[in-house]
């Protein structure tokens, strides 16, 4: 008989964080999320995601032990301010049965039917800054930081349960020695001398931090068309900048800006931590922080995580700017590879960008979604 139960306590929350370690324990391709900050973002005090979300934490249970977990979520931006009516689902593993997916499954529609919800999509988590989907392919890729890992099963359990494809998410790799810098080189001055404009870069995190709420300003002008983007809001403006700004080296944030200080673009770029995550397996302490900060300092890879264009600049040939600056940091870095995060398959215009850069596709994930 399959049990489910909400976590609630701090003792259920810690269970719910560590059933994922030990499903994926003897996994080569999973990443341990740090524990601690995998329990702040579930944290109501903590994390400016309530203020306009609820999430109910589930457990299932057989025969005493942890089977199964997964978030019942509701965006109450999304449902009131862009009419979305929609209850998401994130933060799902499982073990190979698919009667605990179905029960775990049935909270969530609950949840949808006690608002008078007319649909469920995941997995997806708060925000559009979470993670995102489940794999279908490159299962045998090892995963990254902003990234769930997910079995095959996942995909068979949903669709066997009458769950359709809703979205649709490429991932890639390519490597640094095959890039010509040339044209973009080329593209980059003249860009900038037909449109005035001129990249910022930074050797201090300080000096990022006068422009951090612009750019997320321009992050929510440039994906707004997109189908679920939900904006972030002031306040979790200033969270973001406090728990993800200071981890990322300053010469991987590359801002562009106009003649009159105004930002046009900006490119978030981290190293790989894949490995050092591996080895710190969800604690920073004691030798955590030690992984992290050499990885931080001498990865040889680099993960491609934001990159925004103010609507009037899109197909001018900005990102020639961008992909120029980062040309220069990663040569002198010496990186090997680098890595493009999930990107809707929709998303054409992000798709154009990589064209000249040989890219493989490693994976794709999509979510699920149902009518209730």
């Amino acid at each position: 008989m399959i049990e489910i139960k909400e976590a609630k306590s701090k003792k259920e929350m810690k269970d719910y964080v560590m059933f994922s370690f030990e499903l994926y324990k003897n996994n080569p391709n999973w990443i341990p999320p740090i524990i601690a900050e995998e329990l702040e973002t579930f944290d109501r005090d903590k994390n400016p995601a309530f203020q306009s979300a609820e999430a109910h934490f589930y457990l299932a249970y057989k025969d005493n032990k942890i089977v199964g977990k997964l978030a019942a979520i509701i965006n109450w931006d999304e449902v009131k301010i862009l009419k979305k009516s929609k209850v998401r689902f994130g933060w799902f593993d499982v073990v190979d049965d698919i009667e605990v997916t179905k029960a775990l499954l049935e909270k969530v529609y609950e949840l949808g039917n006690k608002h008078n919800l007319e649909m469920v999509e995941g997995p997806i988590g708060f925000s559009n800054l979470d993670k995102v989907g489940v794999l279908t392919e490159g299962f045998d890729q090892i995963g990254n930081m902003v990234t769930w890992y997910s079995l095959p099963y996942y995909k068979e359990h949903f669709e066997k349960l009458g769950l359709t494809k809703e979205k649709e998410y490429l991932e890639s790799t390519f490597s640094f020695s095959n890039i010509n810098p040339e044209p973009f080189q080329k593209a980059s001055a003249l860009i900038k001398k037909r449109y005035e404009l001129r990249s910022l870069n930074f050797t201090k995190t300080k000096d990022i931090m006068p422009y951090v709420d612009k750019m997320f300003d321009l992050f929510n002008d440039t994906y707004a068309k997109l189908q679920s983007f939900v904006a972030i809001n002031d306040v979790q403006k200033e969270y973001f900048k406090k728990k993800y700004i200071s981890f990322i080296n300053p010469e991987f944030i590359k801002f562009i800006i106009d003649k009159d200080e105004k930002m046009i673009a900006f490119a978030i770029v981290m190293p790989g931590f894949s490995e050092a995550l591996k080895k710190a397996n969800g604690k920073l302490f004691p030798f955590g922080f030690y992984h992290l900060l050499k990885a931080k300092n001498n990865s040889k890879e680099v993960v491609f995580y934001l990159i925004g264009v103010a609507p009037e600049y899109q197909s001018k040939g900005v990102t020639a700017i961008i992909f120029d600056e980062y040309y220069t940091v990663c040569q002198a870095k010496g990186i090997e590879t680098c890595v493009r995060t999930p990107e809707l398959e929709e998303n054409t215009a992000i798709q154009k960008l990589w064209k000249h850069f040989n890219s493989k596709i490693t994976k794709r994930r999509r979510t699920y979604s149902k009518k209730l």
